[in-house]
């Protein structure tokens, strides 16, 4: 099982709007940190403003943050947001083509699986991944130069 670049972007967007406390974080200082193009990035950014995890904030002082505490943004929410489906295999697919989906057990046993991961993303929440704002400002680009 595997989750999409747009999910792992936008747990990391999470992940350093937490560490900044309330203060703004630019797109670009994002995708400096990241090495992810800032035009991708606002679009995970906007998906996650429509879900209610960010907020963003336009002009000189723009950027975006965490729209409620750590401890109430669940990962399992966010991955069901930004994941497009959770079609394991080609029997959950609408064009699907395999000829013995009628009397399989196969997709049975990838419901379970499918549950148990996000059983377990729904366990933790961002609060639990929290890294501090210091180590993203040693990670940062320009702060290795200084």
């Amino acid at each position: 099982m595997r989750l999409t670049k747009f999910t792992d972007y936008a747990l990391r967007l999470l992940l350093l709007a937490a560490s900044k406390q309330g203060r703004n974080v630019t797109i670009e200082e994002a995708a400096a940190l990241y090495g992810i193009s800032a035009p991708h990035l606002k679009k995970v950014v906007r998906t996650l403003c429509d879900a209610g995890f960010l907020a963003a904030q336009r002009g000189p002082q723009g950027g975006f943050r965490l729209n409620a505490p750590p401890d109430e943004i669940n990962l399992g929410q966010v991955i069901r947001v930004t994941e497009p489906d959770f079609s394991l295999v080609e029997c959950y697919r609408q064009d699907n083509a395999c000829v013995i989906t009628q009397s399989c057990a196969l997709p049975r046993v990838f419901d379970q699986a499918l549950a148990a991961m996000l059983g377990i993303f729904d366990s933790y929440c961002l609060a639990d991944l929290v890294v501090d704002d210091a180590t993203f400002r040693a990670l940062m680009p320009d702060s290795n130069s200084a």
